[in-house]
């Protein structure tokens, strides 16, 4: 996180002596991360947060993939993994289908009517978008009401549950799972950390949870997704904490979960066709976010508003359609709710005939979320199941038999 919040009741010294009316300390707890060198914050627990009275083993959702072999452009229509709005009982945790996946970061998505159970991905930060519907995230440090179009951020290890909002419709999310951390581009940042006049966001724009949920509770299962050995490098288990892990009267620090919506984030234009870094809202290790929000376009008297053809030769490239008519893309079959994978070694760029329909435009009414990874994306079983086969081949026209 950027900056510094205090919710609830902190004692004016950290790591002294801070008491419950009864007399009791409370207990101390630091959550930080790289080995107390970075972001950090102190929570306060009226009980011992480490006490466990079980462990057990949990089945994790199937996290195997396949090599993108041979090569291929991809066109997935995610709306297309769940037969109904929802399957009932499906939850935002357990009910993740895996959809592109590499050593550093796992895209996934659901669609959920159901309370998820409570969570704690300890492999890293979670970047959820809300795609659609609405919910509280229940977290250690409070609660978040979030809604569609949300960024919601919740640090490695954070213990939270999902609870989505019943007169809402099905809770939509597009998961964005982190090895590592995931944090505003370091470009935006001031060497304090405070975010520049010329990044699309500010300290404003990033809403926290304002008060403790103080819940009471013995013996509460947490499903956590934490390192281990298998294919993957992750394994589950069920810890039971002895008490509800929600039990903090108040807490300091940079680091907590919040949530960002997609309409605060503030397009930057030009003359003339801007890169996609403008785009970036969050960076991770080997992969960033980025968001094409609705915006005015070039402005250029024979400017082309289109992207140019292009290469990712360190990078495959993967948007998530979310609204709009992205003017690009017209032709190609895709729509809202679908993902297109361009992976390193394929150039790509508009469709045929997007670049003379483009011209003389000067607004684009699209919304799509891009996540960019350094390292090659394998598919999970979600991309085999909703591969519309014809991709690869649109700009073409026609595929060859070899």
């Amino acid at each position: 996180m950027t900056y510094y919040r205090s919710v609830g009741a902190v004692p004016p010294k950290r790591h002294t002596q801070f008491r419950a009316p009864d007399g009791r300390l409370y207990a101390e707890e630091l959550m930080g991360e790289e080995g107390f060198t970075s972001d950090s914050s102190l929570l306060y627990h009226r009980e011992i947060p480490s006490a466990v009275v079980a462990s057990r083993p949990w089945a994790l959702p199937d996290l195997t993939t396949t090599p993108n072999h041979p090569l291929r452009a991809l066109h997935l229509r995610l709306h297309d993994l769940f037969a109904a709005d929802a399957v009932p009982g499906t939850d935002v945790v357990q009910g993740r289908r895996l959809v592109l996946a590499n050593a550093d970061v796992r895209l996934s998505y659901v669609v959920a009517d159901t309370v998820s159970a409570y969570y704690r991905n300890a492999t890293g930060d979670e970047c959820v978008y809300v795609e659609a519907g609405a919910a509280t995230v229940e977290t250690v440090f409070g609660a978040l009401a979030v809604s569609a179009g949300d960024f919601v951020v919740i640090p490695r290890s954070t213990v939270h549950r999902w609870l989505p909002a019943p007169d809402a419709g099905p809770l939509r999310a597009y998961c964005i799972e982190a090895n590592g951390h995931l944090a505003p581009p370091r470009r935006y940042l001031s060497r304090f950390g405070q975010l520049l006049e010329h990044s699309p966001y500010c300290e404003r724009d990033l809403r926290g949870p304002h008060e403790p949920l103080l819940v009471e509770g013995q013996d509460v299962a947490v499903l956590t997704k934490h390192r281990g050995a298998g294919a993957s490098g992750i394994v589950g288990s069920v810890v039971v904490q002895a008490t509800h892990p929600f039990d903090v009267v108040g807490w300091d620090g940079c680091l907590y979960p919040y949530r960002f919506a997609v309409s605060d984030f503030e397009p930057i234009t030009g003359r003339v066709h801007q890169p996609p870094p403008v785009h970036q809202v969050f960076e991770g290790n080997g992969f960033v976010v980025c968001a094409f929000v609705p915006r005015k376009v070039d402005y250029h008297p024979l400017a082309i508003p289109v992207p140019y053809y292009h290469s990712n030769v360190d990078s495959d490239e993967v948007m998530f359609y979310v609204a709009g008519d992205y003017e690009a893309r017209k032709g190609s079959g895709i729509g809202v709710g679908s993902i297109s994978l361009h992976p390193g070694g394929h150039s790509h760029g508009p469709q045929p005939g997007a670049v003379e329909n483009a011209l003389g435009k000067d607004y684009f009414d699209e919304l799509a979320v891009m996540v960019d990874t350094f390292r090659p994306l394998e598919l999970g079983e979600a991309a085999l199941a909703c591969d519309d086969g014809a991709y690869a081949w649109s700009w073409a026209g026609r595929r060859i038999d070899t």
